[in-house]
């Protein structure tokens, strides 16, 4: 006979992680959320066990930028690359997106102007695809180009949750730039500083968690480097990040940061790569302004001068900056990291996207999602960041920032149990055969990274498993995500037990 008192689920033998510190310590899980953190003695009985012995736990993932939907439609990418990102640890998924690629039915390849409408009609069949099709739970984040959306952006607040808006500043002038590539990601519009002032002006007024996310990156200057390094002849790889260097991202966050201060508006640097612009965000603080900074994976990792760099927007940077990263997230200069995932368009294998020449090198690479927790993993195993700062800027920060804490981001009661279980022991070397990304091939291929999560789950379902012996980590789960709306207002979350845990 069934115990009245079991609860769904408990973990057992694990370090619970948190950023004050690791403890020795249990979970209970029911209805989906945490309901008891304790000794295993002390735990309630439970329908199911896990047995997290050596292993650590942190809260899930929250991943503030992705771009499912990018290059192909919305449907078909988030199914593959959310079991990806779920698989990889990632449970909350801030997906980027202008109107045009928020699951419309009349999906475009190449966006004109005239395409680029209200996210009054696109978001429900956004919402549809989320919980229809996706296995990592959404917030949307609006790629705003128009005065009508940035008009609109109360009304997007109250009637669709959404409480965050990304200014995509390179995109400000594509008639300007001969190479542009934006029409194909879904931005056809182009935008002005009326623009931003006014997302500025609306989101400010929202209060917290209101912000605005800004990709720094001047391509108006970049395209004047773009032409002498044709010119030159350069096709090598590293030319990319030579066409926008680095003031060309402290530039735009000093231009933009004023605007911030006049108005009163937080603001998240979406890609802080250089001291310059480290420098830039210590003088906003000073000033009083709210500015939040994130990076990835790709340029924790990688360097311009590797063979293998590839192509990415803000570009990498020299290997010799790598460090200087490290350190401003160790020292919470930087104070999130994000995925920025994107794949490619069509079945594009590696060889598809591969060229020698970079001006031919397919934009981006793929499954950046699962390379994110591996390479912090690896920060942690290298003694750049302790594992409590990896929970801090990977979880806890992220889902402060964005209105989504303590429900997401944090292990506690009445907490949503979504967790990971990552064995700090497990060297893995990278292969392309592990990946569950559409296009299966990661520029980590053959990398050996310290430390691996081996087990996910998603509201106390267990979503992924990595068993000793396997060859590759498993996706047990199915469509269990579902789409997170913030309150404008309200930064933090209440939390709630479920009825049966009062």
């Amino acid at each position: 006979m069934t115990d009245p008192r079991a609860v769904d689920l408990v973990i057992t033998g694990g370090t619970v992680v948190s950023p004050s510190g690791p403890r020795r310590a249990g979970i209970a899980i029911d209805g989906g959320r945490i309901v008891a953190i304790a000794d295993d003695s002390l735990l309630p009985p439970a329908r199911t066990t896990h047995d997290a012995t050596g292993l650590h736990v942190i809260p899930g993932l929250v991943d503030t930028e992705a771009h499912p939907g990018c290059y192909v439609p919305l449907r078909q990418d988030l199914e593959s690359e959310s079991r990806a990102a779920v698989t990889a640890g990632v449970t909350t998924w801030g997906i980027h997106a202008p109107s045009t690629r928020m699951g419309h039915p009349d999906w475009v390849e190449f966006v004109n102007k005239e395409d680029v409408g209200s996210f009054h009609d696109s978001m429900p069949h956004f919402i549809d695809i989320v919980e229809e099709v996706s296995a990592v739970n959404v917030f949307a984040t609006y790629m705003l180009e128009t005065d009508q959306q940035a008009r609109e952006i109360p009304e997007y607040a109250q009637e669709w949750g959404v409480t965050s808006i990304k200014l995509y500043l390179q995109a400000m002038s594509p008639e300007a730039e001969p190479h542009w590539p934006g029409r194909r990601a879904g931005l056809g519009a182009g935008f002005d500083d009326g623009v931003v002032y006014q997302v500025m002006e609306n989101v400010a007024a929202l209060g917290d968690p209101g912000i605005v996310a800004m990709h720094c990156e001047n391509w108006e200057i970049a395209r004047v480097f773009d032409e002498r390094l044709r010119s030159q002849g350069r096709t090598d790889w590293a030319t990319w990040s030579d066409r926008s260097p680095h003031f060309l991202e402290a530039q735009h966050l000093r231009q933009y940061g004023h605007f911030a201060e006049y108005l009163g508006c937080p603001i998240y640097v979406q890609h802080a790569t250089t001291p310059e612009t480290y420098a830039e965000i210590l003088d906003l603080r000073g000033r009083g302004v709210t500015v939040h900074a994130q990076t990835g994976p790709h340029w924790l990792q990688f360097g311009k001068e590797e063979h293998n760099a590839w192509r990415i927007n803000v570009p990498l940077r020299s290997r010799e900056n790598n460090p200087n990263i490290w350190n401003a997230l160790a020292a919470d200069v930087v104070n999130a990291v994000g995925s920025d995932h994107v794949t490619p368009w069509g079945d594009a294998g590696y060889d598809d996207c591969f060229n020698e020449n970079i001006w031919e090198l397919k934009t981006g690479f793929t499954s950046r999602v699962e390379m994110l927790l591996p390479v912090l993993l690896e920060g942690v195993h290298q003694q750049k960041i302790t594992l409590e700062r990896l929970v801090e800027v990977a979880c806890e920060n992220p889902a402060k920032i964005f209105g989504l804490f303590p429900q997401k981001g944090a292990i506690e009661v009445g907490a949503d149990a979504d967790l990971v279980l990552v064995d700090l022991d497990r060297t893995v070397k990278v292969d392309n055969s592990q990946l569950l990304t559409r296009t299966g091939w990661s520029v980590l291929d053959g990398r050996t990274i310290h430390g691996w999560n081996v087990a996910t789950f998603l509201g106390g379902k267990q979503m992924s498993r990595w068993e000793d012996g396997a060859p590759k980590p498993e996706f047990l789960g199915g469509s269990d995500g579902r789409y997170l709306r913030r309150t404008a207002g309200q930064a933090r979350v209440p939390l709630e037990l479920p009825v049966e845990a009062n």
